[in-house]
């Protein structure tokens, strides 16, 4: 047996999401058929984690067990792509692990982005690809405020009500913003995120960013625990899955 990582990239703008649910289309069942076709078995693939309806990746994670192995990985990749040309879906690489190996388990850190297109109009160029807000963010302020993530901490503030992790403890382990002409991107580090809790996180730095918050409201937030506190999560189309590290 051989296991088998792929990374891939994939607009989420479409799909219920990352995991196969009983209705709507996934980006897990479109890979499985892809693979299933290619490889003439039945595939079943673990990914880095679940991402949410909207939500896109850069460098999203999986792997997969096998009875053969993988000769020609060129020819493997194109067959594959083939399948998925049409769904917004693409493996752009391929590696082969040892059999222990993971893709949700093994992971030591995920980054994720975020991307705000700050300005007067909107653009066809960041239509689904990110959050569009008019009115101007002080980014003096929001980087102040970002700082308050980084640790450990209980984010049971920042979760969504549907999430199942067992505990609401996590480590951000960077928190970082920049701004490129009118781009606001705003990464976060971290071994694992409860859902939403990227969202919840570029929510408040909103809240901030229009002064509807002093900096130092994110800290209360955060040790309050509490839902209903939060500023209502960002809009998925702006968060990407960029790496998961091993």
């Amino acid at each position: 047996m051989i296991n088998y990582q792929i990374i891939i990239e994939y607009l989420g703008t479409n799909f219920i999401g990352w995991q196969i649910q009983k209705k709507g289309l996934s980006i897990q069942s479109e890979i499985q058929k892809a693979l299933s076709k290619v490889l003439k078995r039945k595939i079943k693939i673990n990914g880095s984690g679940r991402t949410d309806a909207g939500v896109h990746a850069k460098g999203q994670s999986a792997n997969f067990i096998i009875d053969q192995e993988i000769k020609d990985k060129y020819k493997f990749l194109s067959s594959v792509n083939f399948f998925l040309k049409n769904k917004s879906i693409s493996i752009i690489k391929i590696n082969k692990r040892n059999i222990y190996f993971h893709a949700r388990h093994s992971a030591k850190k995920k980054i994720y982005k975020y991307v705000i297109l700050n300005r007067e109009t909107n653009s066809p160029m960041y239509k689904n690809r990110s959050w569009f807000l008019k009115k101007k963010l002080d980014l003096k302020l929001m980087k102040k405020g970002i700082k308050f993530f980084v640790g450990k901490h209980n984010f049971s503030s920042m979760r969504s009500a549907s999430c199942s992790a067992k505990s609401p403890i996590r480590t951000v382990i960077k928190a970082s913003m920049s701004k490129n002409n009118n781009k606001i991107t705003i990464t976060f580090e971290s071994r694992s995120f409860l859902q939403k809790q990227v969202r919840s996180m570029v929510g408040c730095l909103k809240y901030v960013g229009e002064n509807k918050w002093k900096p130092d409201k994110i800290k209360l937030v955060i040790k309050s625990k509490k839902r209903s506190l939060c500023a209502p999560p960002a809009p998925p189309e702006g968060l990407y899955l960029e790496k998961v590290f091993y």
